[in-house]
């Protein structure tokens, strides 16, 4: 992969997330990303670069290991600074600039040995708020069903299906392959190449059932076998394009502006089966690929009618006061 203006300072961890810790194209460019943004920071800080150099104009590419070796905490906390008044960086973003920042000098101090001191082994990560997973309701999941229609509509029903029963990342759905279908499961490779089996219900049989009778019935001037999901040329859908089918449908649902994403499909389906598939949470981890159950603990925080239940259990929900009259 190529990183336009990536010192080989950079460009050595950048090939060592590919090859060595195998993640994703996307993920391994947020990395360079997030470290081009914060070495800016640094020349422009310490005067390499005149001050009224465009920020998204400084070049690194002449980046030294001298110069990185010279980093500080202070310069990390001027730099979080920095993108949070100037950028508007979100606390998540900043915790995101961290992360990159923490997985380099760990990879330059530990993995290759070329530093000796970390600047931020010990930087604490900003605090951030707990949020509720957003989701559909399962009446607006249905009605996002009924909008599918058009050319490619078994197609786009089978994704929109998959989605909102098996729970998978959009990254995962545009990675599927023919020969990952099996019988009676799926298989999904998650993060960090994880892979992992998820059955398919009757309604995800059905609808990759008729998605293949109409792709097979198709002529494509340029066809990628392997590739579940195909667009009009034949080629693999790529995660935008499957962004933008899934954008498409929850407008013509009238459920655009209002935050529902191809993301929030995920939490739609973790939640509907948590809600109302009895799934307990260790099953539920597996389904989501998560890598903790913490992150899969969110999800319990979301059923009112179980904090009901919960609440009408206790042996006391029956006691009714009773007042005996007398002196105080």
């Amino acid at each position: 992969m190529k990183y336009d203006g990536c010192p080989p300072v950079i460009r050595e961890f950048l090939l060592y997330l590919e090859t060595i810790r195998n993640l994703s194209s996307r993920t391994v460019l947020a990395y360079w990303i997030d470290l081009r943004t914060f070495f800016r920071y640094m020349y422009r800080s310490r005067g390499i670069v005149s001050a009224d150099t465009p920020f998204e104009e400084i070049r690194i590419d002449d980046l030294s290991l001298d110069f990185v070796g010279s980093i500080t905490q202070m310069d990390v906390y001027e730099f979080l600074h920095f993108v949070m008044t100037d950028k508007d960086n979100s606390a998540s973003t900043r915790s995101r600039k961290i992360s990159a920042l923490r997985s380099y000098f760990k990879y330059l101090t530990i993995k290759v040995r070329k530093l000796e001191n970390n600047p931020v082994k010990d930087l604490e990560v900003p605090a951030l708020k707990k949020t509720l997973p957003k989701y559909l309701s399962l009446d607006e999941a249905i009605a996002l069903l009924g909008t599918v229609d058009g050319e490619f509509a078994s197609r786009d029903y089978c994704i929109l299906t998959l989605f909102l029963n098996c729970g998978m990342r959009l990254s995962e759905l545009c990675g599927i392959n023919v020969l990952d279908l099996h019988e009676e499961t799926i298989t999904i490779t998650g993060k960090g190449n994880k892979e992992r089996q998820v059955y398919l219900n009757p309604a995800c049989k059905k609808a990759i059932a008729r998605y293949f009778r109409d792709r097979n019935s198709r002529t494509y001037a340029k066809k990628d076998r392997q590739a579940l999901f195909l667009s009009r040329t034949g080629s693999r859908l790529t995660p935008r394009r499957v962004e933008q089918i899934v954008n498409g449908y929850l407008q013509k649902a009238g459920l655009d502006g209002q935050g529902y994403t191809v993301h929030k499909l995920r939490h739609t389906a973790a939640t509907l089966m948590y809600r109302y598939g009895d799934v307990d949470i260790l099953t539920l981890k597996e389904i989501l690929g998560h890598a903790h159950t913490s992150t899969t603990e969110i999800y319990t925080h979301l059923d009112d009618r179980r904090l009901k239940e919960a609440a009408d259990a206790s042996p006391l929900s029956d006691q009714e006061l009773t007042i005996k009259k007398g002196a105080d």
